[in-house]
């Protein structure tokens, strides 16, 4: 039995509106399926908001007050209206859904936020070089970690003596799901082909199926692409595997530059910031700033823009 059919045989037993993570207990006492992740419930509850992203008729939900969603059939719809919740008539059901691009905004207020990494989206349409060959050469995002010396004078000076351990330069490969292996493997050769230039590459992607997590090890440890788990709410994402540390391939950089000019503009931002002098260090870090993709400052600008993309999320990951 699939997660999906356990989600449906489950609600056909319960046969009344139920939260995601009593769902899930009551999925595991009845050891319909057998989870191989180490997060259960987040994976009920993707697979719920995902029947109701892609409109299945099939399940309906309700909303509590406080905001947390109660799931059920909807062929016990009837017995629903009964309850003193908010009625499924006024639940409005988006058939649009969000871009993949919409989540870049999500990942540069992670890497800024929590990774101290400025990112930069990298327009594979303004590239020069369109042929189906160069498909898996354009990274999506880019970043750059600069080390963080407190004293100024020991960071001029180590940068002088081994100026290459002063930065890191990271490329990011984003998908919006990934739920089958075959996904997987595609997703993940892509990133691995994207960031053959960087020091760290990284697969993310809002979803992953738990089942996917023993393989998506396997591969971290045999080609060292990490993999980062995308929250909606930024601030709660996480690295599920981190990259393993290469050094930059001049070359492919080269190729790059050539292909994509907001790329060559990441890479002149950083080669002018690290041989600047002090005095006029942040002014160029602040023109940098602009350059760089914007970020979120707080959780009611992050909830509105996720309602106003269609970006499913539980009310609960922002109190």
């Amino acid at each position: 039995m699939t997660i999906k059919e356990a989600v449906l045989k489950s609600l056909d037993e319960i046969q009344k509106p139920i939260g995601s993570f009593e769902l899930c207990d009551y999925i595991l006492s009845k050891k319909y399926v057998e989870f191989k992740g180490k997060t259960p419930h987040n994976t009920v509850s993707a697979h719920l908001t995902d029947f109701i992203y892609k409109n299945d008729k099939r399940v309906k939900r309700v909303k509590k007050q406080g905001g947390n969603y109660l799931y059920y059939l909807s062929k016990y719809e009837d017995d629903v209206t009964e309850i003193s919740f908010e009625q499924p008539s006024k639940i409005t059901i988006k058939k649009e859904t969000y871009k993949e691009r919409d989540l870049h905004i999500l990942l540069s207020t992670f890497l800024k936020d929590i990774e101290n990494v400025f990112s930069k989206t990298i327009f594979h349409e303004k590239s020069y070089n369109k042929e189906s060959g160069q498909v898996w050469t354009n990274p999506d995002m880019v970043g750059v970690n600069f080390l963080q010396l407190k004293n100024k004078t020991s960071q001029e000076f180590f940068k002088k003596i081994n100026q290459k351990e002063a930065f890191k330069i990271f490329s990011y490969e984003l998908k919006r799901e990934i739920s089958s292996d075959n996904e997987l493997k595609q997703a993940y050769f892509q990133a691995v082909s994207n960031s053959s230039w960087a020091n760290y590459g990284y697969l993310v992607a809002l979803e992953f199926s738990d089942d996917l997590l023993d393989e998506i090890e396997r591969l971290n440890q045999s080609f060292g692409v990490g993999i980062i788990k995308l929250n909606p709410n930024p601030y709660q994402s996480k690295v599920l595997f981190p990259a393993k540390y290469k050094n930059l391939d001049f070359k492919t950089i080269d190729k790059l530059c050539k292909m994509n000019p907001e790329f060559e503009k990441f890479i002149e931002h950083i080669e002018k910031l690290m041989g600047i002098e002090e005095r006029f260090y942040r002014p160029l870090e602040k023109d940098f700033e602009m350059f760089c993709d914007s970020f979120f400052k707080n959780d009611s600008e992050i909830l509105n823009y996720c309602k106003e993309k269609n970006i499913p999320f539980e009310e609960n990951s922002f109190e």
